[in-house]
């Protein structure tokens, strides 16, 4: 022990104390879960604590160094540590509290922890703001706010959203510092609803882990598992050991081997499989126009696709589909409060109140995906309006570690032959997504454009701020639970009549000239070789190259960034040319209008030249924008937010 000539800083544990030998730093850490009361320094804080580090591989988050006590910057609550206060503390001449945590014990700040706005944008780190903010309130339910190891199933399932995109990390690495990265286009984000978070990571399942949580430890209830944590002993949450050296453990090839190319049909001893030769009752499958596969049937044999595994379970029993509202039957409240555990597990960004509110509501109803002992694994949570012939989906979620196994899809089929089980009039469905959403309700027969007058549906759904409105509209003569059938009837028809047009699927025998006993040298005239003259084919066709004309980097870079313009949370007012009839006076000012509809079209006949004639066409929108309306209206709010999210695109392809 060495003495310092000062008295030893020492830290105490409900049983023990122990002397460290050197003086303790303290650090606060912002105790709110309100977004409201905490600037962008602390939103970053949080922030960082639940971010990887981009410039280190070992670093799950922002934790302090071991030599650090940190306490809450709010009285009221009290801290899971125990006060140190007695023994004296850097903030007694200070502000009431000391200086928040800034630095990770890897050796770099919080900015370099997934919280670096400018490089985010500011959309994109609001939202992982809004991620933070519910990871902190689940440590908070399990009082384990200050403990930085700590980590649960939930934690790391919501974590997923706080991971950076792959260029995002590359960029960050390859800079080495926050300065000089490239900004990535932001992600408008603001709308929680229906938000679909990305496949887990598949993982060697430990018994001693709770990284992959069996069925029976989900049944528990939360609070008989608060102490579930990624290892350790005796009930201490332990950090995975990491080097920060930035070495690879001795179990790590990074050299890559490359295989040697086989020899006779073998490599190493293992024999490759070859091309097998077809058969002749293969050859006659070729003749009636399907495609020839060794190991498939025809297009009507339910054998050539296996099972999906989501339609093994419900046919065994181990899911099933259950209607549910708020009749205050014990039945149903068990199963609407999985619901509204799962939504806000599943959607971080909604408050956990008005989920509640909203799942419980008794206008509300729902339906749920639920396996054996009521456990709860997906739902849809719905308002119907059946006297103005729609319904809004309000909440939409499945399980994170079921998303694989095609949940969603069959909720969305099981919703829809509910509603016209139960709604028969009612064939429309609207609701807001996000941007990680838009993509799975377009393959679901959503769409962007509401073809349902406006009057039907203004001032019955909730407006969510970010969020695309979409709608979708069912076809009375589809059975939504029997698709698979339909499908394969309508690709069957389609083949048939392709066969019937043309001769493309017959398979001619081979030429007679170039069996094995042929001897010398054959020619065969073109025009005599069965099916090549009915197909036009000439030998000027092979002697004369084809020109194949690309689309170089800048058209696909235009592409790419109308996109992003069209997926932009702001750009909501520009997407379509403006109605005259609901703007009388607005083609009297604006004698050249723009929007991003018109641009598509360009962009589509090739009329953008240049990369400066399409930056010139988005100028044009935001300068009409700010012609027509007043300064600080939303419209121009948005006008100028698209700008500096062009301007910033621009200077990262030119720089």
């Amino acid at each position: 022990m060495h003495s310092h000539g000062i008295l030893d800083i020492i830290t105490v544990s409900p049983t023990t104390y122990e002397p460290l030998g050197s003086q303790i730093m303290k650090y606060s850490y912002p105790a709110s879960h309100d977004k409201d009361e905490l600037n962008d320094q602390l939103l970053a804080l949080k922030i960082s604590r639940h971010s990887p580090c981009t410039l280190c591989n070992s670093c799950p988050g922002l934790h302090p160094d071991p030599t650090y006590h940190i306490v809450l910057d709010d009285s009221s609550v009290e801290p899971s540590l125990v006060d140190l206060d007695q023994y004296g503390s850097d903030d007694e001449d200070g502000d009431g509290h000391p200086p928040y945590l800034t630095s990770c014990a890897c050796g770099h700040d919080m900015y370099d922890h997934g919280a670096n706005q400018p490089q985010l944008g500011r959309d994109e780190f609001l939202r992982r703001g809004r991620v933070a903010i519910r990871l902190d309130e689940l440590l908070q339910d399990v009082h384990k706010l200050l403990d930085f190891e700590y980590v649960d199933s939930d934690i790391l399932s919501l974590r997923n959203q706080m991971k950076l995109p792959i260029s995002g990390m590359s960029l960050a690495h390859s800079n080495g510092s926050p300065e000089i990265r490239s900004p990535s286009p932001p992600s408008s984000v603001f709308s929680a609803l229906s938000d679909i978070s990305p496949p887990p990571t598949k993982r060697r399942r430990l018994s001693s882990s709770s990284l992959s949580v069996s069925d029976e430890e989900e049944d528990r209830p939360l609070a008989s598992r608060v102490g579930l944590k990624t290892g350790g002993t005796n009930g201490k949450s332990v950090r995975p050991a990491a080097s920060r050296s930035g070495k690879k453990g001795p179990g790590i090839k990074t050299k890559r081997q490359d295989a040697p190319w086989p020899v006779n049909g073998q490599a190493n001893g293992t024999v490759v499989k070859r091309e097998e030769p077809m058969n002749e009752e293969q050859l006659s499958r070729l003749t009636t126009g399907v495609s020839v596969d060794s190991k498939q049937t025809s297009l009507g044999d339910s054998s050539v696709k296996p099972e999906k595994a989501v339609v093994g379970e419900l046919r065994r029993g181990v899911i099933t589909i259950v209607p549910v509202e708020n009749d205050r039957k014990p039945h149903s409240l068990i199963i609407l409060t999985g619901l509204k555990t799962l939504f806000q597990k599943q959607l971080p960004k909604m408050p956990r109140e008005y989920i509640a509110r909203l799942v419980y509501d008794s206008n509300s109803k729902a339906v749920a995906i639920v396996k054996r002992g009521l456990k709860v694994v997906g739902g849809i949570c719905y308002r119907p309006f059946p006297h103005r012939g729609f319904a809004e989906i309000v909440f939409f979620a499945t399980n994170s570690s079921d998303q694989v196994k095609g949940y969603g899809a069959m909720l969305m089929d099981h919703f829809k032959a509910h509603i016209k089980t139960a709604f028969p009039g009612m064939m429309h469905f609207l609701t807001y997504a996000d941007n990680y959403a838009v993509g799975y309700f377009e393959k679901q027969g959503f769409s962007k454009e509401i073809t349902l007058d406006r009057s039907v549906w203004a001032g019955y759904i909730k407006d969510y701020e970010g969020g695309t409105i979409m709608q979708c509209t069912m076809v009375k003569k589809v059975d939504y639970l029997n698709k698979p059938a339909l499908l394969a009837a309508q690709q069957e028809a389609v083949m048939s009549k392709i066969r019937e047009m043309s001769r493309s699927h017959i398979v001619y025998p081979g030429l007679p000239q170039f069996q094995s006993h042929a001897t010398g040298e054959v020619t065969v005239d073109y025009r005599d070789v069965p099916g090549l003259r009915e197909t036009g084919w000439t030998p000027t066709m092979s002697s004369n190259p084809v020109k194949i004309i690309s689309r170089n980097a800048d058209v696909w870079w235009m592409q790419k960034m109308l996109h992003d313009l069209k997926d932009n949370s702001a750009s909501w007012a520009f997407q379509y040319p403006v109605d005259a009839k609901d703007v009388v006076d607005y083609y009297d000012v604006i004698t050249d209008p723009m929007d991003l509809d018109t641009m598509s079209k360009k962009l589509d006949r090739n009329e953008y030249a240049t990369v400066d004639d399409f930056v010139a066409d988005t100028q044009l929108i935001f300068d009409n924008c700010r012609k027509y309306n007043a300064e600080g209206s939303n419209y121009v709010k948005n006008a100028n937010k698209l700008e500096k999210f062009v301007r910033d695109r621009v200077a990262a392809r030119d720089g």
